[in-house]
């Protein structure tokens, strides 16, 4: 409700409605006064009025060459005026009780007044000659036009305060970059984990900024600019303020997108304003978040090179190696769209440096965890390197969300530390979502489930080579039924045309099993038949693993964003190369299951009794045909329930029963309590034989206290 207040009296039309309504109020009161107690009339029938004995008093004050002349009727008189309405003039009667009127300076226009005056007994009046006229004047007509001019001007600084953030008119040319307190920084390398090579790049900045003589007395000069490039969730934005954290300098950022604006030239004065800001406080860093947003190749915008954008990139240009140079200013700046930046940002001497910050490998997934766990509390059981290599092409938003959501589920759990079991579940809702175990599912579509998934984990225990089998459940999450897990053995940065095709084979068990068992063919391979065919298709078109197109790469996702660049022709043995590889990799998926018939029924029989086999499981019952016998099953039954409802009954059951337990061993020691006390009781009521012992008599009293303290 406030902010909606704010918003309302911030906005500059409504003081300026309420100024208007103000103004007109005062203007529609004022005129309607005057015209219904005042009328103006000629100064003959002032004369005619006075000797009519009509007027009961009048004065008379000089008014620059003329007598003005204000005075009061004995009775109202009845006028006719003219009412300005819409449809036409129309007249309408009025009563008034005073009047206004000149008369010229002569004696006998005096003369006859002053007789006609005393005559009826006329009340007369003298008044002197306003020497303030100017000053009246210049009040009535000057000071409105004063106050609309400040009001204006008023109005103008608020709109400048909200465009620019310092309240000054006119100011949404200015930048929105604010230096950061260096001191609230807290972030450093060493909060910086998986990306060692990359830390080691930036360290030279921070040294420079630091001790720049090291590098001047060399010739050396530091770069102008550092661009971090890689994909969403690497932590560029994390390297800049551990940048400035370790520099403890001044520093400024912006997102690219908060240099234009809807008015033209805006962009281009605030990067302006942001470099002479920075360089008044160099030694000084400025970091551009998504530099993509005005960085972009010049030339493709609708209005040639003259919008808005571009003029932005041109003085952001200019202000990086131009003329005037950027002595102690460093340009950090993070994409994962390095691919469509103007050359001209991108050459040496604007931003010398590229750094690729990239997908961290297992131990640098590792040593992120690492990080992240910091303020966890972690069981035993939970082994941070297998972790890392259950998670290949996670990146550190990833394992961060992932730690957290282990938390999550923990908590949710009335645990007191991360196990495990929350690991796994919390790996499995990252990668598909959240169960689904409320799903209605039939008897006959749980079976096609259980036997597709297991189709691909036979495929994926024969051809083993680069993948293996990590997990598999028919549980559903998200849009799938079921899925199965298959990690690389090792990570890899290259891949042979034998993986790939191994891959494909692998998405293609389900379907193949599908056929096998229940001679059918069902929409739950949709997803497998997509990523296979991607496969295929880069491995045709990208890696040039076809012999009948050759090595040539055909295709480039980066850059082909209108189309293809090769003929109908090409295109159509494109399709032709993509089909025969996967109905090559189908038909190795169908023969391994043919082979193995009595293996995949015995995976798909436990999937429908266990729901999620993991790696350890799927092993045992590949070579022994058995379960392993320290098999786990501990459930949480929150989790099992099917609606809120019991759910939340379930967890009241177990804080109940929880409870009582405690209370249980409460008692109990308290009962062991009061035996001891007992004992004691009797031993003194055994030693008090005689009659004469009072202390003795009112012992047991003071042990039944105890006792009551006790319970």
């Amino acid at each position: 409700m406030n902010s909606n207040k704010n918003g309302l009296f911030k906005n500059s039309l409504f003081y300026i409605v309420i100024f208007l309504l103000i103004m007109g109020v005062i203007y529609f009161f004022n005129g309607n006064t005057n015209q219904t107690t005042s009328q103006e009339i000629q100064s003959s029938q002032f004369v005619k009025d006075l000797k009519d004995d009509k007027v009961k008093n009048f004065s008379v004050q000089p008014n620059g060459g003329v007598y003005k002349v204000t005075g009061t009727y004995r009775n109202g008189q009845k006028v006719q005026v003219q009412s300005g309405l819409i449809g036409g003039n129309q007249t309408q009667s009025k009563e008034v009780t005073k009047f206004t009127t000149t008369v010229l300076e002569n004696n006998s226009s005096i003369a006859e007044i002053t007789k006609a005056a005393q005559s009826h007994n006329v009340k007369m009046n003298a008044k002197p000659e306003e020497s303030s006229g100017f000053w009246v004047n210049l009040l009535v007509y000057v000071l409105p036009l004063l106050l609309f001019i400040w009001f204006f001007y008023m109005m103008m600084g608020r709109a400048g305060g909200q465009g620019g953030g310092n309240g000054k008119v006119m100011s949404f040319g200015k930048s929105k970059a604010k230096p950061a307190d260096s001191k609230q920084n807290k972030v450093r390398f060493s909060d910086v984990a998986g990306e060692e090579e990359e830390k080691q790049e930036l360290v030279e900045v921070v040294e420079f900024l630091k001790d720049p003589r090291k590098f001047t007395t060399l010739g050396a000069t530091i770069p102008h600019g550092v661009l971090l490039e890689g994909p969403p969730g690497t932590g560029k934005t994390l390297l800049a303020k551990a940048v400035a954290g370790e520099a403890g300098v001044p520093f400024y950022s912006i997102s690219g997108s908060d240099f234009v604006e809807m008015f033209v030239g805006v962009g281009a004065s605030r990067v302006r304003d942001l470099f002479d800001q920075a360089k008044k406080a160099a030694p000084a860093i400025i970091f551009i978040d998504e530099i993509d947003a005005v960085g972009r190749r010049r030339g493709a915008g609708m209005g040639g090179g003259h919008d808005e954008r571009e003029q932005t990139l041109n003085q952001l240009l200019v202000e990086m190696d131009g003329f005037s140079g950027n002595e102690g200013v460093i340009v950090i700046a993070a994409t994962n769209r390095a691919d469509v930046l103007d050359p001209a940002l991108t050459r040496p001497g604007r931003f010398d440096r590229k750094i690729l910050v990239g997908r961290p490998d297992i131990n640098g997934r590792e040593a992120i965890l690492k990080v992240h766990s910091k303020n966890k509390p972690l069981a035993n059981d939970v082994d941070l390197h297998e972790i890392a290599k259950q998670t290949p092409g996670f990146v550190g938003a990833d394992l961060a969300n992932l730690l957290n959501e282990a938390a999550l589920l923990a908590a949710r759990r009335n645990k007191t530390q991360i196990d495990a079991s929350d690991m796994d579940e919390a790996e499995d809702r990252v990668i598909a979502g959240p169960a689904k175990r409320n799903r209605v599912i039939s008897k006959e579509e749980r079976a096609t489930v259980a036997y597709h998934e297991a189709g691909h984990t036979v495929v994926g225990l024969v051809l083993n080579d680069a993948r293996v089998v990590h997990k598999v459940t028919i549980v559903p999450r998200g849009r799938a039924g079921g899925y199965a897990i298959m990690l690389p053995r090792e990570d890899q940065q290259l891949m042979s045309k034998k993986d790939a095709m191994e891959q494909i084979a692998g998405l293609m068990g389900g379907r193949a099993a599908e056929e096998i068992v229940f001679d059918s063919q069902s929409s739950g391979a949709s997803n497998d038949f997509e990523q296979a065919t991607n496969l295929a298709r880069a491995m045709v078109t990208q890696y040039g693993m076809s012999k009948r197109l050759g090595p040539v790469q055909l295709e480039n996702p980066a850059q082909d964003t209108y189309g293809p660049r090769y003929s109908q022709e090409t295109g159509a043995a494109v399709d032709e190369e993509v089909r025969r590889l996967t109905n090559e990799a189908h038909d190795t998926a169908k023969k391994i299951i043919e082979e193995h018939r009595d293996k995949h029924k015995l995976i798909a029989e436990a999937l429908l009794k266990y729901e999620t086999l993991d790696e350890k499981q799927i092993l045992s019952l590949w070579n022994t045909g058995k379960m392993p016998e320290s098999t786990d099953t501990s459930e949480f039954p929150s989790e099992r329930a099917a609606t809120f409802e019991e759910a939340k009954r379930e967890l009241e059951r177990k804080e109940a029963e929880r409870q009582a337990a405690l209370e249980k061993d409460h008692g109990q020691s308290t009962n062991s309590d009061s035996s001891t006390a007992d004992q004691s009781t009797d031993t003194g009521s055994d030693e008090a034989e005689t009659p004469d012992d009072v202390p003795n008599n009112d012992q047991p009293k003071d042990n039944n206290h105890n006792d009551d303290d006790n319970n």
